[in-house]
């Protein structure tokens, strides 16, 4: 299966910021789910919106 969630790890290697930094975009990122509605994971995000809001990805369902 699939990892559906990035971690805060991740999104440090990804785009090469600090840790501290990392969890703060997560956080940021949680924040804006969780006002749309969404349940939330400290520490952890969707995959497909952390895409979608930095690199603009709009993925189809059922894509690889």
């Amino acid at each position: 299966m699939k990892a559906q969630f990035i971690t805060a790890e991740e999104v440090q290697q990804i785009i090469g910021v600090s840790r501290s930094k990392a969890y703060q975009i997560v956080q940021s990122l949680n924040r804006e789910l969780k006002s749309m509605g969404y349940i939330t994971v400290s520490g952890k995000c969707p995959l497909r919106y952390f895409n979608e809001k930095f690199y603009g990805l709009q993925m189809e369902e059922g894509g690889d």
